[in-house]
């Protein structure tokens, strides 16, 4: 019998490729979606976070439970509402997937959650390891609250594993073809001082690393989901430049534009941090892509 596997955000970026790659290794899959459709790819279960509702079926279905809905941080500066809205599309969904573990008979055997390496705030040069001290910032505040949600699955007494995700590096989505698309246009430039880090993962090295989470009876609790080479924003500028053979022509993009452009928001492209991938390889994971040029390669072929 195959393993089934519940996915919230299981239509984001990452839960698109997570859903192939799963069904690829044998699981069976399914999302859950605000509006199930009966002709979607994978089999959907209703749910309504404003509402606070879950067809129960979608609990009693799973066997492991993955956790990757919440509305982006990226595209739109970040308004009172704007930011309600990202804080609260995190909690509410991750407290009533916990609200429903707690009421419904169920199997599942395992939750895995996601937080991103925004915890750690701007921490400059420092090298970040899981239990570091967190940031103060807007972001940090969010995954501090995420992970206490759900750290509540946990206490249910099912096995937990929270990542915290790094820049996720896809040609089809998120930062990547943001910092790409200049580029191409012989505009790109590092922006601010181009010396904050930016600790990545390749979208298939995440993938493969949510399914160790499952797999891996020994994995529990929090784990930075970042390739083991963090690089630079001018690194990761002059790095895909290179690979898409375009030149760096222009000067970095002044750091006080940006932040007039796109005020609050503008901390996640002038701030980083450096962060460690110890312990995600002390489990025995091994990364497909260890260099941000490797895996930048990977995404944007030779004739880019």
């Amino acid at each position: 019998m195959s393993e089934k596997i519940l996915i919230a955000g299981g239509t984001g970026l990452v839960g698109t490729r997570l859903s192939e790659m799963l069904i690829d290794s044998g699981y069976e899959v399914a999302h859950l979606s605000r509006t199930p459709d009966k002709y979607a790819r994978y089999k959907t279960f209703k749910w309504d976070v404003p509402k606070g509702a879950i067809d129960e079926n979608a609990i009693r279905y799973a066997d492991y439970i993955i956790n990757l809905a919440g509305a982006s941080v990226a595209g739109e500066k970040w308004s009172a509402p704007r930011k309600k809205e990202i804080l609260n599309s995190r909690i509410q969904s991750t407290n009533l997937i916990c609200e429903y573990l707690e009421k419904t008979p169920h199997h599942v055997k395992g939750f895995i959650g996601s937080s991103a390496v925004g915890i750690y705030g701007n921490s400059g040069e420092r090298l970040m390891m899981e239990e570091s001290s967190y940031g103060s910032d807007f972001l940090a505040e969010v995954c501090k609250q995420w992970e206490q949600a759900s750290w509540q699955i946990h206490n249910l007494g099912i096995r937990t594993v929270i990542f915290r995700i790094g820049i996720v590096l896809s040609n089809k989505g998120g930062a990547l073809p943001q910092i790409a698309k200049p580029v191409k246009m012989l505009a790109g430039a590092p922006l601010g001082s181009g010396k904050q880090f930016m600790s990545w993962i390749h979208i298939d090295d995440l993938c493969r690393l949510l399914i160790k989470a499952i797999e891996d009876r020994q994995m529990q609790g929090v784990y930075n989901a970042v390739a083991p080479n963090p690089a630079t924003n001018e690194e990761l500028t002059r790095t895909l430049a290179k690979v898409m053979h375009k030149p760096m022509v222009f000067p970095n993009v002044p750091a006080l534009g940006l932040k007039l452009v796109l005020g609050e928001l503008s901390e996640v492209v002038l701030g980083g941090s450096r962060v460690s991938a110890t312990k995600v390889l002390q489990t025995g994971f091994t990364f497909e892509y260890n260099h941000l040029q490797e895996a930048l390669e990977s995404l944007y072929d030779k004739n880019s």
